[in-house]
């Protein structure tokens, strides 16, 4: 199972990461957790600077942007 975490403070980039990312697994059809991080010190975990972040398997995708559907399947199939 894949695990994506959407690392952010609740926003509605957050919200629509999350969005995205829940689309995609769904359309792929796949089985993956997705997890809201918004814990400052979690965050803070990983290299990131900006939110929101996108983390697949514990390794940090994209921050500070809002990555379109087709990167993020593109993530997922690596």
């Amino acid at each position: 199972m894949i695990n994506i975490k959407v690392l952010g403070s609740g926003c509605a980039n957050c919200k629509r990461l999350e969005q995205i990312a829940r689309k995609a697994v769904e359309d792929m059809g796949i089985e993956a957790e997705i997890e809201k991080v918004t814990n400052y010190n979690d965050i803070m975990k990983y290299p990131i600077l900006s939110t929101p972040g996108l983390v697949i398997n514990e390794e940090l995708v994209s921050s500070g942007r809002i990555p379109s559907q087709e990167e993020i399947t593109e993530w997922l199939k690596a």
